[in-house]
């Protein structure tokens, strides 16, 4: 007599039926000492491990990432998504109009922070949008440019991202200014950092192909750029890189720290474990590429 499936099911359908229904039960047993959150990231495991990764139909992977993401969004800060200071592109309120006409066509940025004798004095910022406008029709330019300016956010470290993301979505400004607790620039946060934690590293057609930001050059030294996170410093060069006191994330701000300023081209920073940074590109406001030096000892080994 047919069993209508229930019994010896081939398609493995009824299995599936019965892990989402033990699924389910766990939101709603009054027992489970469990958030919700975390019941959630229990189902994705169990799907995850699961052969083929789940029903036909189910979630993909990429979808799984995501939801995953979601899940973590508010655990981070404004500092952990922030665009670090050693990596701002900002535009002083000194230049001239070409000049911020060529910021603009060299970074691609749609905005820009403004900003006065140095990166803790932002004024604002400017939209492209604003600009375009007298580049589209020959219009002569405002005398002065920064009447063109807006107001960014401003919000402190240690506020949630999640929180960064409703502020810039009730006020419809999408830049941010993180400010450290001397009032000071710490970085700045755009809604695109907002909706990558989620989606995952958004690159359009003017974006570069994506490099290696710490490479080998042979002899015991690496070139790097500023950017590189000390942690992954720390990983493939020596664990003494990524061990800073100071409240640093970049190989670019470990060099402003040792040099106690923006070091000029050229210049050779020691560090406490040997290491030698020299500076081989920047400018007056941001280092942009290093080459690492071993210490002596290194080089000893390696002979």
């Amino acid at each position: 007599m047919a069993d209508n499936g229930r019994n010896g099911d081939p398609s493995g359908d009824g299995d599936s039926r019965r892990s989402v229904w033990k699924s389910l039960k766990r939101f709603f047993d009054p027992d489970q000492d469990q958030s919700l959150r975390a019941a959630l990231e229990e189902v994705i495991d169990e799907h995850e491990d699961a052969p083929g990764g789940g029903p036909v139909g189910d979630l993909s992977p990429l979808e799984r990432q995501m939801v995953r993401n979601l899940l973590h969004f508010s655990e981070h800060d404004a500092d952990d998504v922030a665009i670090p200071r050693g990596a701002i592109i900002a535009v002083p309120a000194s230049a001239s109009w070409e000049d911020l006409v060529g910021m603009f066509s060299e970074h691609g940025h749609s905005r820009m922070p403004v900003y006065g004798d140095s990166l803790d004095e932002i004024r604002g910022m400017v939209h492209i949008k604003d600009v375009f406008p007298f580049l589209a029709t020959g219009k002569a330019p405002p005398k002065d440019w920064t009447t063109l300016m807006r107001q960014p956010l401003f919000v402190p470290q240690a506020r949630g991202a999640l929180d960064v993301l409703a502020d810039m979505r009730a006020s419809r400004v999408h830049l941010a200014v993180v400010i450290d607790e001397y009032s000071g620039t710490d970085g700045i946060i755009t809604i695109e950092d907002l909706v990558e934690e989620i989606v995952g590293e958004i690159e359009d057609e003017h974006d570069d192909a994506p490099t290696e930001l710490i490479v080998p050059l042979g002899g015991g030294m690496w070139d790097a750029d500023a950017r590189v996170e000390l942690e992954d410093v720390g990983a493939k060069v020596d664990a003494r890189l990524g061990e800073v006191d100071e409240d640093v994330d970049t190989l670019g701000g470990l060099a402003f720290v040792l040099a106690g300023q923006v070091p000029p081209v050229g210049a050779i920073l020691a560090h406490g474990s040997g290491w030698k940074l020299e500076i081989t590109a920047g400018n007056e406001r941001h280092v942009t590429r290093l080459r690492l030096h071993p210490p002596a000892e290194s080089l000893g080994d390696d002979a």
